[in-house]
């Protein structure tokens, strides 16, 4: 079995931010030695051997070396574009920095020693980080391979790009989540997926028989690798792309009594939003939100051999777009004076899911009082903070109390949010608080 693709869809999706994630190797180089500044990949025409990146040996995603793929995706893997709008200026940002942001201490979740905001960035092996404070940006910081002008691979936040395009068409009455997935796509009516609600499938309560454990070389997860590998020739028989494997999943137990994090939901809902709408998500997202953001540079999706868009993990952005995207849902999916989402579509969002469903998972132990809802991950503290995660440590964190949003791109060794959230969390909790008081308000 070829499981080139899947080690790599493996690291593009946060398939692996669950509990039986593969574990990075104990010792990594530190930030700034895996910095591709110092480590010199891809550098030279032709790059030496010892410093070449490949698809096809998978180096292309294995640490230090996926400090630099992560900003460079197109040029390993196609892809499709979400383009800005070439005729209108960027929509930019004010600039108020605030040079305390950095001095901001923690304590870090099991620990005994805090540590500053700044710390943490090399902890997180961050790549690029943007705080938005009443829309301004008041920090601003790019490290690794990232630039300005670059854009990243946000992983899992893609999930909650998708799962905000599926609540936008069920807020317009064009996509009704009480509806069985059959309804929609009838040629799944005899899979798993068949007798599933929209809204199982939106909020990943979906019961299924998927394993993404990939210390099983017999879990599901590597044939739906295989059948989203844009790069491998498809025996007659088996699945041709992301879809047609979705008609091979079966049915595990009773939809919606319990969370349960796959990724097949999130591509199962890009399907049901194609469908619906007419266009790919993609196209919808282009259409709907990225042209009318005034973003600065295009996206992309990577898309399997059929075209594809990879709906669950998939899209690349710049940081301060991305911060556009999450400071339009801060407030209330209004835009520079624009209506982008219906307010329905943004609330339904923040309300968050089924928090019993949630603690029966296997997250309801390491995030205790949360839930998921529109493939968005609600934290339901005090401040109604919510978040789009994705592996390696990416994050759209909006807390709207604080009236802050930070964006953060990253490319950590361990494909394990275990490993990030306890200093991620408090970290975003922290810098809430500090606004907060710097303004007025109670941390």
């Amino acid at each position: 079995m070829n499981r080139l693709f899947p080690a790599l869809c493996a690291a593009l999706c946060t398939i692996l931010c669950t509990p039986t994630a593969v574990r990075a190797q104990q010792e990594p180089l530190d930030a700034a030695a895996s910095d591709p500044a110092r480590t010199g990949y891809m550098q030279g025409f032709p790059p030496p051997d010892a410093r070449r990146i490949r698809v096809r040996d998978g180096s292309f995603f294995r640490f230090p070396a996926l400090r630099y793929s992560v900003v460079h995706m197109r040029s390993f893997l196609p892809t499709v574009n979400v383009a800005r709008n070439n005729r209108t200026p960027p929509a930019l940002f004010e600039y108020a920095l605030d040079a305390g942001i950095d001095t901001v201490t923690f304590l870090p979740a099991g620990q005994r020693e805090a540590v500053t905001w700044r710390r943490s960035l090399d902890l997180n092996y961050t790549d690029g980080i943007l705080v938005l404070h009443r829309g301004r940006i008041v920090y601003e910081r790019y490290l690794g391979a990232l630039t300005e002008e670059g854009v990243h691979a946000v992983m899992s936040v893609t999930k909650s790009l998708t799962g905000t395009l599926a609540a936008l068409l069920a807020a317009e009455g064009v996509l009704d989540p009480a509806e069985r997935v059959s309804h929609y796509l009838p040629q799944l009516a005899g899979s798993g997926f068949g007798d599933a609600t929209v809204r199982e499938v939106m909020d990943m309560t979906t019961s299924i028989r998927f394993s993404e454990d990939y210390r099983d070389p017999e879990a599901e997860v590597w044939a739906y690798g295989e059948a989203g590998n844009p790069l491998l020739e498809h025996p007659a028989g088996t699945p041709q792309g992301y879809y047609d494997y979705l008609r091979t999943i079966r049915r595990a137990g009773r939809h919606g009594n319990v969370f349960g994090y796959r990724t097949v939901n999130a591509d199962l809902l890009g399907w049901i939003v194609a469908t619906v709408s007419g266009r790919s998500v993609a196209e919808l997202l282009e259409e709907r939100i990225w042209s009318r953001l005034g973003m600065e540079q295009d996206g992309y999706y990577q898309v399997d051999a059929l075209g594809t868009p990879f709906a669950g993990g998939g899209f690349n952005a710049a940081l301060r777009d991305l911060g556009r995207f999450g400071e339009m849902i801060r407030l209330g999916g209004r835009w520079r004076g624009e209506r982008i989402l219906p307010p329905e579509a943004v609330e339904e969002i923040r309300s968050g899911g089924d928090r019993a469903a949630f603690a029966r998972s296997e997250y309801g132990r390491a995030l205790p009082g949360w839930s998921y809802r529109d493939m968005w991950w609600v934290t339901h503290n005090a401040r109604g903070a919510f978040m789009a995660r994705g592996v390696h440590g990416q994050a759209i964190y909006i807390d709207p109390a604080a009236e802050m949003v930070i964006v953060r791109l990253a490319s950590h060794p361990e494909a394990d949010n275990r490993a990030i959230d306890p200093t991620t969390l408090p970290a975003f909790e922290a810098v809430a608080g500090y606004l907060l008081a710097r303004s007025g308000g109670r941390p």
